[in-house]
Order: structure tokens, then sequence, then C-alpha cells
């Protein structure tokens, strides 16, 4: 009976039997009350609560705190005809959300940065730790800060929430379950999509509806979801990026290189397959959340792949940050600077790291820069020479900045690009070619695919909807198969979750 309680070892995932298990009892109930309104949403409420404690175990505590605070704070603002009050009480949402999200993700930061200015020896503690300890006789270390999952998707969900409101662009919800419901609702809990509140909370109060063409479409996708997160990302990261990464002057620079680039498929694959899986469950029970990726890697520039790339992170980056500091409002100078801030805190937003801020500086600076030239060159790209430059330097830029992103440190930073410009190797790269012949198909599988035509995707994923039922069944079964052989013995958490 362990299954039904939290276990730090083995937290809830998608790609976890048990998973599946889980769903499909809640799918038989949910047959008897999706035509009810109130009972599905309360339904899917505690459901989604019972999902975020089996995956986050006793910081369900903050997702119910959070739930409160923005549900009364919500409330208020649509209440209230003071714009003066509106505004301390948004400001009150956002500051309230971000100092949790801020003491769990970045105190260690701040005080091993007062420790090495003021030669201190100040020690992080943890409250709720502390709490739990004295209250339920528990034995958790209260100097161990751990970041509970999800927080940075449904902070931002929440933080969405009161904006919406004070905008005038929604509504409050009729009750705390209905939010609660909105802000726990489990397919995209813990890594996303980030569901905009005006976006979600309208169909919370819908009839339940899914055609056959959405039925099969759900079901693509969430295989499709499982082959890039089993066969692809797990395989390629625990075989080779990994090994490469943790140790990278025991391999030779085009080793590096080539790590850079499984790195740089297998974080799309982890990520996208994550959210494609979460888009399909979704829609199985009804609702339809946005799109997150669209071949990020085809994009002929930064700006393109921003658009393309995390897209509900980005979006809100923009609608939320970047607008609220003043957008293109106020000139080109402060323009280029708020694109640089938006990406800076989106670096940060990532974690508290030199590497994440760096990360973040780049993409900033970069979006800057092409902006900038944009004014002086305002002629698009329009044949394909150009198009086949700009989307290879492009994707060289992006790869770059996944550096950052990936390396345990700045050290290993450091060595990575070293042994790429210094230690290449050329003459070793048929030996690691024919060595490591399976990763670099399964790399080319994962590139090959993802730059196919969109027209020939949708072509794919039409002609699997039209399948009979039988042979449909036949071809999951076999995949399912397939994916159960060649996946790893240990599960691979998703790297979105760490975020």
């Amino acid at each position: 009976m362990d299954f039904l309680f939290y276990r730090e070892d083995s937290p809830l995932l998608f790609t976890q039997a048990i998973f599946w298990i889980f769903f499909t009892i809640v799918l038989i109930v949910y047959q008897f009350l999706y035509s009810k309104i109130n009972l599905r949403n309360h339904f899917l409420m505690w459901v989604s609560m019972y999902f975020y404690y089996l995956t986050g175990g006793y910081f369900f505590t903050l997702l119910v705190f959070s739930t409160l605070v923005d549900y009364f704070i919500g409330k208020k603002i649509y209440e209230t005809d003071s714009q003066k009050l509106k505004k301390q009480l948004v400001f009150l949402s956002v500051f309230v959300n971000l100092a949790v999200l801020a003491y769990f993700k970045y105190t260690y930061f701040f005080v091993d940065g007062l420790n090495f200015l003021f030669e201190t020896d100040f020690q992080a503690s943890n409250f709720l730790s502390v709490l739990s300890n004295e209250i339920a006789d528990t034995e958790f270390n209260i100097h161990k800060i751990i970041l509970p999952v999800g927080i940075s998707f449904y902070t931002f969900q929440t933080i969405s929430y009161s904006v919406d409101i004070y905008r005038g662009q929604l509504k409050p919800v009729k009750s705390m379950a209905d939010f609660a419901f909105f802000v726990s609702f489990f397919p995209q809990l813990v890594a996303g999509p980030i569901v905009r509140a005006s976006d979600f909370i309208p169909q919370i109060y819908e009839e339940y509806k899914l055609s056959e063409q959405e039925f099969g479409r759900a079901i693509f996708l969430i295989i499709n979801g499982l082959i890039k997160k089993i066969l692809i990302s797990d395989y390629l990261s625990t075989n080779f990026v990994d090994r490469v990464f943790s140790d990278p002057n025991a391999y030779s620079g085009f080793e590096n290189l080539t790590a850079v680039y499984g790195y740089s498929i297998q974080i799309y694959c982890d990520f996208s397959g994550y959210t494609d899986i979460a888009i399909g469950l979704s829609l199985l029970l009804g609702f339809r959340l946005p799109i997150n990726f669209n071949s990020p890697y085809k994009s002929l520039n930064i700006t393109e792949f921003w658009r393309r790339w995390h897209i509900s992170l980005s979006s809100w980056l923009r609608d939320y940050l970047y607008i609220s500091l003043g957008g293109n409002r106020h000139g080109k100078f402060k323009t280029y600077l708020f694109l640089f801030t938006t990406m800076l805190l989106g670096g940060l937003w990532h974690g508290a790291s030199v590497r994440f801020i760096i990360w973040g500086a780049l993409h900033g600076i970069a979006l800057a820069v092409h902006k900038w030239w944009l004014e002086i060159y305002p002629k698009a790209i329009d044949n394909q020479r150009d198009k086949i430059i700009s989307g290879f330097i492009t994707f060289h830029f992006v790869a770059f900045c996944w550096i950052f992103f990936r390396a345990e440190d700045m050290q290993k930073v450091g060595d990575i690009l070293s042994n790429i410009l210094f230690n290449f190797r050329a003459d070793l790269i048929a030996e690691v070619l024919f060595s490591y012949k399976n990763i670099f198909a399964v790399m080319i599988l994962g590139y090959g695919v993802h730059w196919l035509p969109s027209e020939w995707k949708i072509e794919i994923a039409r002609r699997f909807n039209f399948l009979p039922d039988l042979t449909k069944a036949i071809v999951i079964v076999g995949i399912i198969l397939m994916l159960f052989q060649i996946r790893t013995s240990e599960i691979q958490p998703f790297i979105y979750f760490q975020f």
C-alpha cells in the first residue's frame, strides 16, 4: 500500500506504470461525473491535490497556501472600486508569491553571497521542516531547503489570476474549489505549460466535449510524448550526455561538441514530451491547454526561437513582465534594456546560479541585437541560402547557451569550451562515430523528426487518427512494449521538475 502515499525516492511521474493505473482509475470514475460540471470540477480538484501530494509530499501545504492567498486577493480586487487599492492588492499578490518562490529557490544563493561579502557564517533554515518537526514530531533536516516540485509554474499561474482580474480580462471564479482546481490541475501542474487564468478558468464552467478527432489527437500526443521522453531524451541522457557533462576532460573536444548537440535535442524531447503528454491528458478530460513548443530548432532568428520554445513561459514573460516594465513604449534604448532585463529574470527563474544568469543574459543580448538589426535591415530573409545560414547560426547560438544551462558549474563550462576549441581530436571522429553509433542514430532520429516539414507531421497525426480502433490499439500496445524494453533501469525525472 506504499504507493498510496508520497515516497521521496519515487515521486509520481508520467513515465511510471503506476501513473497510468492512477489515470485509468480517474478516467473510470470520470465517466460517471463529466456531465455534471460542479461535481466534475470538485472531483478533479481533489484528484489534482492528491496527485501533487504523491509528487511533492508535504509541500502540498504551499500549494494550498498560494491558492488561499490569491483566491481572496482576486476576489477583493474585483469587488473594490478604488484603483489605488486594486494596485496595492496586485502588488501584494506578486510580492507574496515571489517571496515564497524566492525563499525556496534563492535562499542559498543570497546566504552564500552575504557570507562571501561580509565574511559571516549565516546558515539557511527550512521553516517548513522546523514547523513539521515541532508539530508532527518528524525528523526533517532543518538546514536543507528543497525546491517544491512545480512551484515556479503554479506561482506564475496564480499571479496571472490576480493580474488578469486587475486588467479587467477576467471575472473571479465562483468558488474557492474552482480556483483550487485551476491552480492544481494535475496534467500540467508540475512542469507546465503555464496556463493563464483567462484561458483556463472559462473552461471550468463549460460542458464536457471531446470529438472523435480530438480523442485521436490526445492519444497521438501522449504516445508522441512518451517516445520523445523515453526513446530519445532518456536514452541520450543516461548513455552519453550525462557522462560527458559530468567529466568533460575525460572526452575529446568532438565528444564534448556532440554532447552539446545531444543535450540540445535531449532537453527539447524531454520538455516538449512532458507537455505533449500533459496536453493529451487534459484533452481526454475535456480541457484544452495551449501549445508549448513549435519545432523551435527550425527558427531563423532568436526572436522566432522564443516564439517557438516554451511558448507559455516566453509569452508570460512578455505580457506580465516586459510589457509591465514598459515594453517598447519608452524609446529604443529602454526597449533593449527591458528585453535584456526580461530574459535575465527569465534565466534567474530557472535557478539561483551564475550559469542561469549568464544563459538569460546571452538570450537577452541576442534579442536586443536582433531587434536593433531589424531596424537597420528590415527586409525579411527570402532566399534559401540566407535562410540556411540564419537557421544554422541561430541553432548554434542556442546550443552554445545550453552549455551554461546544463553544466554543473562554471568550471565545467570552461572545460567543455576548452576541449571543443583546443582538444578537438579530429583524428578520433571515425572511432567515436563507430563506438557511439547507437547514440548518434537516436540523435539523428530526434533531429530528423524535429526538422520534418510541419505538413508531414500533421499528415502523420491525421492518418493515425483515421486508423481503425483495433489497429490503433495494436500500434499503441506495440509502442508501449518497445518503450518498456528500451527504458533505462532508473526512472529519469523530467528536466523541468527541478525548476
